[in-house]
Parts: structure tokens; sequence; C-alpha cells
């Protein structure tokens, strides 16, 4: 673990960012991070830049303060990156990556090859919103910070349930309850409640969906077609491929949604033997071991020939043991 407040000693201006398509854990994160920062160091410049959340994000405080325009053109003191397995994932804060005098990459992601000047990696931990309650002491924590923390860590484990929810993950939580903020409504509003055009998607990708393998990995996929259709946007996508997850029998889920002209996103799910980390990995793509996804390219039958080789390759080695 790294001592924040010693690595911003001098810092006059601090940029935070995250991934692109920013998630839970990612805008959980990043707010914490630009909370904990403006209370620490009020005479500091900070500023926080994200792709546009969603607005079921819209409780958690400062998300007014959240840059996506990307317009500024500053060299900042430090660069701190948060729930970002490589640069590129930076997307349009790379720029301010780049040229900052010192950069900080603060992650879970197993994929992660340390690319900042100092690194504070945790693949084993639940979320990066896990590592940020590590790095705040105690009397720097409230329950807005609280709030943004909780949030991150709830989306990560799929509230709890995911393999990487550990011990400490639940020692955290506990801490987290002793805080003042509504955490049913947290749960209910930002995993489980969709709206209505997210439920159609969903009920149409369930619908299209099929199993090959012997029914140990399920697919679908959602053409742009569709997607204008219904006017959908990609983070109404969001929890299509952990619902293919819970189907009976299977191992492996995939879940595509079409980007471009032969272009396709990946999400990848698995549930216990399949390491969907290192398929994504070889495709440029990243993530944990049971989540990850990439971008790939080709036609819709070429990318599921692709992927699904490497799963019958893992499954192969795993039943061979």
């Amino acid at each position: 673990m790294i001592n924040l407040k010693k690595e911003l000693i001098g810092a006059k201006s601090i940029a935070v960012a995250g991934h692109i398509r920013p998630d839970g854990d990612c805008i959980g994160s990043n707010l914490a991070m630009y909370q904990y920062l403006k209370k620490i160091e009020p005479k500091t410049e900070v500023d926080l830049f994200l792709e546009q959340p969603s607005p079921v994000f819209h409780f958690l405080k400062d998300i007014d303060k959240i840059d996506s325009e990307f317009s500024k053109e500053k060299i900042y003191d430090i660069f701190i990156a948060l729930d970002c397995g490589d640069r590129a994932r930076l997307g349009a804060a790379e720029k301010y990556f780049l040229t900052a005098k010192k950069t900080i990459c603060i992650d879970h992601h197993i994929s992660n090859q340390k690319f900042a000047d100092v690194n504070y990696i945790e693949p084993t931990a639940s979320s990066t919103c896990e590592l940020m309650f590590n790095l705040i002491a105690t009397a720097d924590m409230d329950a807005e910070i609280a709030k943004a923390i909780f949030t991150g860590i709830v989306h990560d484990t799929g509230v709890f349930q995911y393999s990487n929810t550990s011990k400490k993950t639940f020692e955290i939580i506990g801490e987290l309850t002793t805080y003042d903020f509504d955490r049913t409504s947290i749960i209910d509003e930002t995993f489980y409640q969709k709206s209505y055009v997210a439920n159609q998607i969903l009920g149409r990708a369930l619908l299209e969906s099929f199993l090959i393998m012997d029914g140990k990995c399920i697919v679908s996929m959602v053409d742009q077609k569709t997607m204008d259709f219904y006017q959908a946007l990609p983070r109404q996508l969001d929890g299509i491929v952990n619902q293919l997850r819970v189907t009976r029998g299977v191992e492996c889920a995939i879940f595509l949604y079409q980007t471009g002209t032969l272009e396709y996103k990946v999400s990848m799910r698995s549930n216990h033997i399949v390491d969907v980390a290192k398929i994504a990995g070889l495709f440029g793509g990243g993530g944990h071991i049971r989540a990850a996804g990439c971008t790939m390219n080709g036609t819709y039958h070429d990318v599921i020939n692709n992927l699904t080789s490497q799963i019958e390759r893992q499954l192969s080695e795993y039943n061979e043991k």
C-alpha cells in the first residue's frame, strides 16, 4: 500500500480520472478521491475528469464537479488514475496523464501492468473503492466519502455475490455502515432498478441468446439496428451479461453489442473455471478472472468463434487435470 498523503506533498494541482464508460466502482472511487483531496488539501487545485456518468448516481456528492469535456489545457503536478487497467483506457483524459509531472495509479484489475510512476495495485481486492477505503484514515472519512465507497463496492461485487467478495470486503462494509446514509436505496436505485428501455433490451437479449458447448456457454448480441430501434444507450446494456451468467448449467457468458462497422464491445463473465481476463487480454482487453471485456473487430461469427475457441481450450485443460 502507498502513503497517499506523502505522495501528494508539494502538489499544487491534481487531476483525477478513471476509465472510459465509467461503472459504479469507477465513479465511486473517483468521487471518493476527489472529496478526500478537497478535504485534506483545500488549497490545492483538483480537477475530476470522467465521461458523463449515468444519472442513477445523481445522489453522490460532487458528481456535478465532473468535467466531461476534457477541454482544459493544463499540466498537472500529479495525475491519479483510478480503476483503470491501462493508460489507453483513460480515454480523453490520457493527455493529462502524459504531461503530468507525477502519475499515480490505484487499481484492482489483474491485467494492470503498473503503468504509472507510483502504483497501488491489488488484484485480490473486490474493487478500487476497497483500496480507497484502505488509503483513507478514519479521521478523514465522512458520510459522503463512505457513501461513494459503498456504492463502488456494491457494484463491483454484484451486491456481494461475486467471488471477489472477501472477508476484508465485509469488514469494510461493516465499517461503512457506521456512517449515516441510505444503503438500501443505493443498492435498489443503482444496481437493480432499470429503465423501461433497459428492460426491453434485456428481454430482447435473453430471447435471442443461445447455448453452445453442451450448455456450458451462453451467447447474446445486440446489433446497431436494435440499439437504434430502442434508442438505447450503451449504459442501458449494463447487467445483461450478468443475467446471462446465472443461467443454470452455464460456466461462461458472452455478451456483445455493436459499436461500429465490424466492431463489437465484448463483456464476459464466468462462474468457476474460465479465466475471462486471460481471454480478454489476448484481444487487447482486460479485467478480472471472472469478469472481463474487450473490443473486437470482424464479423459477429468471427468474434464468437475466436472467443469460444479460447473458452473451450480452458475447459478442456481443466477437465484433463
